[in-house]
């Protein structure tokens, strides 16, 4: 006899009927395979909403990357800026070289220091002939000859910063007045460089001189000036002017040597006659002048910072 059992169900399997019509579902049936059907309206609906907001997105792109206009607009434009840059760095090149600038600033210590001591003791050196290899002109870390640079940009700093120690050391120290001493250091430089050029010009000197090579010559002058000034400092106006004598007299000689190898030996050997003859005492005139134009440069830009 069997007794029924409250707690025991029957495990036979049933077959699944629908729920009532009336009765909500309380989950929902994911054994099919396919979507629900209630849920099919949402699908869709996401679909569609996928289309608007990402699919013609999409869509504009690739219809703005497949369009042949907007394909060669692009081509245009990235034309456009080649050939642009290429016009600035003709311009630049046209005024300043980058490499014939870098030449001018390959320098090492070793040359700083047998330049500075070429600047200050010129007498006793004897081969003043700048080097070549095939045409090209050894750099300044090869050569204490070739002119650099390097050596003018930090003597013009270095001066610059002296002379806000005089001036401070004089109680006359002002922002205005160290920019109008440097300011004033720069001008004469850029007037002395212009000079020569047009010298250069009516004269018709045919050498291997540029204007770095100018502005490099015109720049050493820094040098002395810087020991000018430091001497004028420390032993007062004695000083100054003993070491303005010196440096002067150095400079000057620096300058006519070195320009004589670049502007008198341009001169062809062969010329004759008196206008051709001539030609060569001008050279001679203009690299002189040069030369002794240094002394009053430097004089009228320390005086003021030693009393």
């Amino acid at each position: 006899m069997d007794v029924p059992h409250h707690g025991y169900r029957a495990t036979k399997p049933r077959a699944r009927a629908a729920p009532p019509s009336g009765d909500p579902l309380l989950f929902e049936d994911t054994s099919s395979s396919g979507p629900p059907m209630g849920h099919q309206g949402y699908y869709s609906s996401g679909y569609s909403m996928s289309g608007v907001g990402g699919g013609v997105g999409n869509s504009g792109m690739n219809e703005l990357f497949t369009d042949p206009m907007a394909n060669a607009a692009v081509m245009y434009g990235s034309s456009l800026a080649t050939q642009g840059k290429d016009m600035v760095n003709k311009e630049i090149s046209r005024f300043m070289s980058v490499n014939k600038l870098k030449y001018f600033f390959a320098v090492d210590t070793k040359y700083v220091m047998k330049k500075l001591l070429l600047l200050m003791f010129p007498y006793t050196h004897q081969d003043w002939e700048v080097r070549y290899h095939r045409d090209t002109p050894f750099t300044p870390r090869h050569d204490v000859n070739a002119p650099d640079l390097y050596i003018p940009t930090m003597a013009f700093i270095t001066y610059i910063l002296l002379a806000g120690m005089a001036l401070g050391i004089q109680k006359r120290f002002s922002p205005e007045v160290l920019g109008l001493c440097a300011s004033t250091a720069l001008v004469w430089v850029i007037i002395e460089v212009l000079v020569m050029l047009l010298g250069l010009y009516l004269l018709t000197v045919h050498s291997d001189l540029s204007t770095f090579d100018l502005i490099a010559y015109s720049g050493y002058k820094y040098v002395g000036m810087i020991f000018t000034v430091l001497c004028g400092l420390l032993f007062g106006s004695d000083g100054y002017f003993i070491a303005l004598a010196w440096s002067s007299c150095a400079l000057m000689f620096f300058i006519v040597r070195s320009l004589r190898m670049k502007i008198l030996s341009s001169f062809p050997p062969d010329s004759v006659g008196t206008a051709a003859s001539a030609k060569p005492r001008m050279r001679l005139y203009i690299t002189v002048a040069t030369a002794a134009f240094q002394p009053i440069i430097i004089y009228w830009l320390t005086a003021h910072l030693v009393r």
